[in-house]
């Protein structure tokens, strides 16, 4: 494995882990400790830092696989994308689902859990995406000198 492959594989894993660690420890943290009003301000705060932070490292990890392979290149640039759509289109249609629905807007309350089950399928593919690159890497061979 060349270095550029290692940092690009490094990359990706500081930010599937980044992922993961948001679903499996700071969600259920939150909405155990914080009351809903202020679990649903904190996390209006930390999603637009969450998916920043993302963004930015998945187009590190884009600009780096472009001199690494075509494959993982096509990959991290959906990922990226898919980052810059959640954080711009589709967060803050689930504020505005949100907001109509404690204000009892006849419909809210599904197009909430709606567009919310999409941002979950959305990290889960980026998820997939990301376990495949750094499985791909993995299986690259190694270069002869």
């Amino acid at each position: 494995m060349t270095m550029s492959s290692m940092l690009l594989l490094s990359i990706v894993s500081a930010l599937a882990g980044s992922m993961l660690f948001f679903a499996a420890t700071v969600a259920p943290t939150v909405f155990r400790t914080l009351s809903p009003t202020d679990a649903g301000a904190f996390l209006r705060s930390f999603f637009p830092l969450y998916y920043l932070w993302g963004l930015a490292l998945a187009v590190a990890a884009a600009l780096l696989a472009a001199i690494v392979d075509a494959y993982a290149l096509a990959a991290c640039v959906l990922v990226a994308a898919m980052f810059g759509y959640a954080r711009q289109v589709l967060m803050p249609n689930i504020n505005k689902a949100r907001d109509d629905q404690v204000a009892a807007v006849s419909g809210a309350g599904e197009r909430f859990r709606a567009l919310h089950l999409r941002s979950v399928i959305l990290n889960g593919v980026q998820l997939l995406l990301l376990a495949a690159v750094a499985a791909y890497l993995l299986w690259l061979p190694i270069p002869t000198p």
